[in-house]
């Protein structure tokens, strides 16, 4: 479920569509979470399916640390790939607005996270990185983490209209640990890889 200000625009020709904020979302907000709608599908489902329904599983879909692939319902799957990207995939099946997102700016996802099948060169945003790869989480979890960090210490005190789709055990846990001041669980909890 995408978070509710948000709409599907068209971006530009070299990018397509895209997810863009209608309101201003503060820092900490959840802006998606996987809801009983999202469609996970297993490998071996996927490849029983037709040459194009394949395909289209490999552009609107990610996966999941078990290695399925996770088809989302409504407009999330619209949301592109930033190196610079303004919300980060945690390890409790919901994203969180690392920094603030103005009214008109588009949401965007790291795929590095995603556990892409193959790797592929992104657009040239003068970042220090050009290429996703399958085992990025590998190299850039502990970066992610402390941007995930710095997003919960906001968590608690900015609206949050997904909040329900959250189940009640992920959010005790999380609170516990923001009251105590713990490390939340890593973002590399999310890779479906072999780690050493």
């Amino acid at each position: 479920m995408m978070h509710p200000h948000t709409e599907v625009r068209f971006i530009s020709k070299e990018i397509g569509h895209g997810v863009v904020a209608t309101r201003f979302i503060p820092k900490g907000t959840i802006t998606w979470v996987q809801d009983e709608l999202d469609r996970v599908l297993t490998p071996a489902e996927v490849e029983k399916m037709r040459p194009q329904t394949r395909e289209l599983v490999d552009k609107y879909s990610f996966r999941n640390n078990k290695g399925h692939f996770v088809l989302c319902w409504d407009l999330s799957k619209y949301v592109n790939h930033s190196f610079r990207s303004n919300c980060l995939s945690t390890a409790y099946d919901f994203e969180l607005a690392i920094r603030d997102i103005n009214e008109g700016e588009q949401l965007t996802d790291d795929y590095g996270y995603l556990n892409v099948v193959e790797p592929f060169k992104a657009l040239d945003e003068g970042a220090e990185r050009d290429t996703v790869y399958p085992d990025d989480l590998l190299r850039y979890h502990q970066e992610w983490d402390a941007q995930l960090f710095q997003a919960f210490r906001y968590f608690k005190q900015v609206e949050q209209p997904l909040l329900s789709f959250v189940p009640q055990k992920v959010l005790e846990n999380i609170r516990q640990k923001l009251n105590n001041n713990e490390p939340l669980d890593s973002i590399l909890n999310l890779y479906c890889g072999e780690i050493n």
